[in-house]
């Protein structure tokens, strides 16, 4: 089982490796094909709203090909994708490869996520996604190189390599799933398939899907948009604010790290708890007419609590709302934060191009009393059910 987390926490590398290229590349990018700055957000809605899709009906892919062979095959598609942006002449031929990005990220979230929240403890989680948080903070530093050296289509194309590699370890980790999973969790897998209008029924589940909405929409709205905004009001060179990226999403990986080391000492409940309180200040320093270094500050204390919320949030689904259900609200779950990765770059786009790049913040803050107004609503629906444990 040791070796089979290790491999499981390598391939969340590969989810996170290609979701900070686009924002710490895009300076370049819009200035070499001479297109407008805001249509990063065209891509990033293709390659989200793919992802919900993919979220969405992963529940019975996943319980009939296995989470193993979904994740490999998934991996593989992400691979390909990054290979044909490192050579794509134009904008234009980016929207078919979005396309197959998108839908290899969802199928490995959900799976990876639910098998994980399933089968191992509190702590494995937040270092499954410490793990993405490693993909993530690798991609601007390879891309920050490239930008600083010979070009953002070498980034895309260092990206690649990675990727390739983790799907061959992938591959050939194959029969280890089968001798390492047993009967009565591959049964556990299976579980019950519930349509989202079923789930949209309950209270709670929505509840739960605007959380997962906003933190993620915190999450991409910095992860597009920082290393643009520390460029464009801040003066930062490019390859500096995708240096800047990096260090936000170092963040993050603390953030995540750090909670799976508390998770035997501190509840997921408080460790929720605890990330948004320094998420408070990080807002407050992003808003004030600070210099630029300070608002790199703001963002790596964004990262450091956005974090681990993402992750505990996810572990609870099984204790929450019961391990037969699980993997289709795990699915839905990770299709609402998709829904906010989605909707957060255009958001920003649509405000900024009104009202300027500066309403950045503002934005932020936004987003951060929407999830910790429904968090509160959604702990208080948990605790009338009696279904809140606070010591989980």
């Amino acid at each position: 089982m040791v070796f089979l987390l290790i491999v499981i926490y390598i391939a969340f590398i590969g989810l996170g490796v290609p979701d900070s290229l686009i924002g710490s590349a895009w300076p370049a990018i819009h200035a070499e094909m001479n297109i407008p700055v805001e249509m990063v957000s065209v891509l990033t809605f293709i390659i989200s709203g793919c992802t919900v899709l993919s979220s969405m009906f992963s529940s019975g892919i996943l319980n009939k090909l296995g989470t193993a062979k979904v994740t490999a095959f998934s991996t593989a598609m992400t691979a390909a994708a990054l290979f044909g942006f490192s050579v794509i002449p134009s904008f234009w031929g980016m929207i078919p490869l979005a396309i197959i990005l998108g839908l290899g990220a969802g199928a490995i979230d959900s799976g990876l996520n639910n098998y994980v929240a399933l089968h191992c403890k509190a702590s494995h989680m937040n270092f499954l996604h410490c793990f993405y948080g490693v993909g993530v903070s690798l991609s601007p530093y390879l891309m920050s190189y490239a930008l600083g050296d010979v070009g953002w289509r070498s980034g895309y194309r260092y990206a690649f390599y990675v990727q390739a590699a983790i799907t061959l370890l992938l591959i050939l980790s194959l029969p280890m799933w089968k001798k390492t999973t047993s009967a009565e969790q591959a049964e556990e897998e299976r579980g019950v398939n519930l349509t989202i209008l079923q789930m949209a029924k309950t209270s709670e589940i929505r509840l739960v899907w605007i959380i997962m909405l906003a933190t993620n929409a915190i999450e991409y709205a910095c992860g597009v948009w920082g290393s643009t905004y520390l460029v464009t009001e801040k003066g930062f060179e490019t390859d500096h604010g995708a240096l800047a990226l990096t260090i936000y999403y170092v963040g993050m990986s603390v953030g995540r790290f750090v909670s799976g080391l508390l998770s035997d000492k501190i509840s997921t409940w408080k460790r929720i708890s605890i990330g948004s309180a320094i998420l408070a200040p990080a807002i407050v320093i992003m808003l004030l007419p600070l210099p630029g270094e300070a608002s790199v500050v703001g963002l790596f204390l964004i990262g450091l609590g956005n974090g681990s919320i993402y992750p505990n949030m996810i572990h609870l689904t099984p204790h929450n709302f019961g391990k037969e259900v699980s993997q289709s609200i795990m699915g839905s779950q990770i299709a609402f934060a998709y829904i906010g990765v989605m909707l957060a770059p255009p958001t920003v786009s649509l405000i900024s191009s009104i009202f300027g790049i500066k309403v950045y913040p503002v934005l932020l803050a936004a987003l951060y009393l929407i999830m910790v107004i429904t968090l509160k609503l959604f702990v208080n629906r948990l605790k009338k059910q009696g279904r809140y444990n606070a010591n989980i």
